[in-house]
């Protein structure tokens, strides 16, 4: 009897992937647990597994085709006796490569003479997330310019509309199409890649936000580091860094201003008292913000070896879906790449997020005196709509505060 392979569960508010790459092609045999196609995600890309060993059957979905939650990808065929060895042969095992956001790769294998053609999407369909959104709202999909595949209407789009509805037009006139420089290369978007896009236009259209600044002397920070690396590197098995500092510091700071650690919904603040933190991760296939649950309750070891794993699973690819998902606020360090100032955007729905950069030594003031001191710039992007400039400001000096004498935090002041 015959098993349906479908597109799995891909976590909060995922309701589409895109097939990235069949591993394996029809005919083949395969074992239990065996990878034999690559979904890519809003946030990362996933493999979906054999159930069972079998014979693959036709694949109900092409590479690059959209595919919505629950929907079937292709067929495992119990394997008769004597077949399974004959089919390995026919069609080698090839080992799946770490998880990438690539673009996908062209087929080897010709089409299933078997599996019946992919249907068409029609022009101007919404995906589920938008139709309920569009149903909420009182809008038609006449109203709405798709940007999805084949024209279809995403959640993005109806979001971009309630922003802005005068510039989210279907009526516009179509873009002529662009006249390539044979020196030019036009490589495909990876999904991941335009859902990076598409959030951060979507936290510009729907937050008011603003930024305010600050820097922090790195002196106290580093002389504590440099007086007990050695010693925590023995206990821990993990290297004081600066991200957990920030992180303690950020926490505090987030206790005594609670609105940063907030979010609108509807016409409802959401208040909260713990503090989930996002920590930008750079990978191979862009941006990620993997989640320290419950930083609130970590020591700076447990914060210090979950960063440490998280970035090592984003070079890998093997990022989990549930490890992307219920930030509550978020810090991103531009200072590894060598930024000495930016401007954060913030990863909706959250209220805020803080920027580190570049650690200098510059001229300052210190007791009437100019002094070379290590120092960093500090930027706090947040949402105008539910927290006050006052508070804003308050909170960066707080955390300027924590980082320039860590000792603050061990008495709560």
């Amino acid at each position: 009897m015959s098993v349906e392979i479908k597109v799995p569960t891909l976590g909060e508010s995922v309701t589409t992937a895109t097939v990235a790459k069949w591993l394996k092609q029809p005919g083949e045999a395969v074992q239990a647990d065996e990878p034999i196609v690559e979904l890519e995600t809003d946030k990362v890309s996933v493999e979906v597994s054999a159930p069972q060993a079998g014979i693959l059957g036709p694949q109900a979905a092409k590479e690059d085709q959209e595919v919505e939650v629950g929907a079937l990808l292709t067929t495992l065929e119990p394997a008769k006796a004597g077949t399974a060895p004959a089919a390995k042969a026919a069609a080698p095992e090839k080992k799946a490569e770490p998880v990438t956001a690539a673009a996908p790769a062209k087929a080897a294998a010709p089409a299933p003479k078997a599996a019946a053609p992919a249907p068409a999407v029609d022009a101007g369909a919404a995906l589920p997330a938008a139709r309920k959104m569009m149903a909420e709202n009182g809008l038609s999909a006449q109203q709405l310019a798709g940007t999805g595949l084949g024209g279809r209407i995403t959640k993005g789009d109806v979001l971009g509309f309630l922003a802005n509805p005068q510039a989210a037009t279907p009526a516009a006139a179509p873009k002529p199409p662009r006249n390539d420089d044979p020196r030019e290369e036009r490589v495909k978007m990876t999904r991941l890649r335009r859902t990076i896009a598409r959030r951060l236009k979507e936290a510009q259209n729907t937050a008011a936000m603003l930024t305010t600044f600050n820097e922090i002397d790195m002196s106290g920070a580093m002389a504590l580091r440099a007086e007990y690396q050695d010693s925590f590197v023995k206990k821990h098995g993990v290297k004081l860094g600066y991200m957990s500092i920030f992180s303690r510091a950020v926490v505090a700071a987030l206790k005594e201003f609670p609105a940063i650690n907030a979010e609108i919904d509807g016409d409802d603040v959401i208040y909260r008292d713990f503090v989930n933190l996002g920590i930008a991760v750079g990978g191979p296939n862009g941006l990620v913000v993997p989640v320290i649950r419950d930083a609130d309750k970590m020591s700076y070891a447990e914060i210090e070896k979950t960063i440490a794993g998280f970035g090592k699973a984003a070079r890998e690819g093997t990022l989990k879906l549930d490890q992307l998902s219920g930030g509550t606020f978020s810090i991103t360090n531009g200072g590894i790449y060598g930024s000495l100032l930016s401007t954060p955007i913030l990863n909706a729905p959250q209220s805020g997020i803080l920027g580190m950069h570049s650690i200098q030594e510059r001229p300052v003031a210190v007791n009437g005196q100019v002094v070379i001191r290590p120092m960093m710039y500090i930027a706090l992007s947040y949402d105008h709509r539910i927290v006050d400039g006052k508070e804003a400001v308050s909170f960066l000096v707080r955390v300027k505060q924590n980082v320039e004498d860590p000792r603050r935090l061990l008495i709560e002041v």
